[in-house]
């Protein structure tokens, strides 16, 4: 291996496990947002059914803020470097399991219920129950969960939940990795870095510099160290 290869290696791991948390932070964003469920209202007569879907959002909201919050953790891996950014991966680690354990409970009738009632009361005021066409459409639903046995649930064929696991599994072994190999892994560019303290000279030269009435430290445009103390003569101090 040249050392080409040996330097480009620790980038390539890099940019790959920061594309492997952004794609499972993203999968969990994405299916986070779909309808998870729907829950259809029978309505009496002459009212059309209602029906309310339910997005994975407003059953598991914590998994949804998770992922915002690893897409920040992976933007300060970029900003970070050392130990700090080891401790960016933890946190990495903590969100994705977080999200993980929130997804993975029961999601039982009730908890769709409550959350279709919610969506409902939400949308009530505009009148814009999806499949509601009569006006008061929309306040069925909350009558159904106070006991009506009229609402009948029914789960999104696509395993949105089995999704989302996914992605915080993801966001896991990305945090994992920075925490095993970050330190390891290039940083930001320095070039807005404060600059780094110039090499002083040594005492000798120093002092003959003051006994001739020059300042060491005074640098005109394009002047460095030696510039301060050209033409001293040699063998002085």
């Amino acid at each position: 291996m040249t050392a080409t290869d040996t330097a480009a290696s620790p980038r390539r791991e890099y940019a790959l496990v920061l594309l492997l948390g952004l794609a499972g932070a993203a999968l969990v964003l994405l299916s986070i947002r779909q309808a998870w469920a729907q829950v259809v209202t029978v309505a009496p007569q002459p009212l059309s059914a209602v029906t309310v879907s339910v997005r994975g959002q407003d059953l598991v909201p914590l998994a949804g803020a998770l992922g915002l919050a690893a897409l920040a953790g992976l933007a300060a891996v970029l900003a970070t470097r050392g130990l700090v950014r080891r401790l960016v991966g933890v946190l990495l680690v903590g969100f994705g399991v977080g999200a993980a354990v929130a997804v993975s409970m029961h999601l039982g009738r009730a908890a769709v219920l409550a959350a279709a009632a919610g969506t409902a009361a939400a949308s009530s005021p505009a009148g814009s129950v999806t499949g509601g066409s009569a006006p008061g459409a929309g306040f069925a639903v909350p009558g159904v969960v106070g006991g009506s046995m009229a609402g009948h649930v029914t789960m999104a064929g696509l395993p949105w939940r089995w999704a989302v696991l996914l992605g915080a599994l993801a966001v896991v072994a990305a945090g994992v990795l920075v925490t095993w190999r970050g330190a390891t892994w290039p940083v930001m560019s320095s070039r807005y870095d404060q600059p780094a303290a110039r090499r002083p000279a040594d005492t000798a030269t120093l002092w003959d510099s003051l006994s001739m009435g020059v300042d060491p430290t005074d640098r005109g445009p394009g002047k460095n160290d030696q510039d301060s103390v050209a033409g001293l003569p040699e063998g002085r101090g």
